[in-house]
């Protein structure tokens, strides 16, 4: 089993926390876009369809600044080299779901949350305390995370307007890139959560989203 030094952790996790709260955000891949044909049969939004549709992806965003922190938070107390690597990975790719909020918050001429070094501070916290139960229980924690994750969206797949088709190819693409990192960590032996620590997880995730959809 292989294992950081100490300094060497807190240095990367600064850098990521750095990097994640206040460098641009590149993604690696394109920001996933409607049919084009779906698209210019699309109505014009309303002011009221613009202002809901960027308050949820506001909560997009923010959640996905909480994702970056406890994948960063879990991969600084992770055990072994391998589950250290998983961890990141999947980071680099929450990292493109950041940037594709982001943008799509440009042009609904909105903002990110205020509060999201709040949201990182509090996720990369939660996160190392999972990692220090052990993988099989942080891998566990990000299959429940994922699964609670995918709801998530789901729910805002329902709420975001209809017309409003380019937060909804993000968000499909989104639900889909979630999915594929719990069902990895499970196979990688992610242990199934208690259900009063799934139940607290669930807490948690309400007061952030209920507050990222005003702040």
């Amino acid at each position: 089993m292989e294992t950081q030094r100490p300094l060497d952790a807190w240095i990367g996790a600064a850098d990521r926390a750095l990097r994640a709260l206040l460098a641009p955000v590149h993604a690696s891949r394109p920001v996933p876009q409607p049919p084009v044909a779906a698209e210019a049969g699309a109505a014009e939004l309303s002011p009221d369809e613009r202002r809901r549709a960027a308050a949820l992806m506001r909560v997009n965003h923010a959640g996905e600044i909480a994702a970056q922190a406890l994948y960063h938070g879990q991969a600084m107390a992770a055990r072994s080299d391998s589950t250290r690597r998983m961890l990141l990975d999947a980071a680099r790719e929450e990292a493109d779901h950041l940037a594709w909020c982001e943008s799509r918050l440009e042009e609904l001429q909105s903002r990110p949350s205020l509060l999201n070094p709040l949201w990182y501070a509090g996720s990369f916290f939660i996160g190392a305390l999972a990692a220090l139960a052990g993988d099989r229980t942080s891998l566990g924690f990000v299959v429940e995370t994922e699964r609670q994750v995918e709801g998530h969206l789901d729910d805002h797949l329902g709420r975001l307007p209809p017309a409003d088709l380019r937060s909804r190819a993000i968000v499909q693409q989104m639900r889909t890139d979630e999915a594929t990192h719990g069902a990895n960590a499970r196979a990688a032996g992610g242990a199934e959560l208690p259900g009063p620590v799934r139940a607290l997880m669930r807490h948690t995730a309400r007061i952030m989203t209920g507050t990222a959809y005003w702040v």
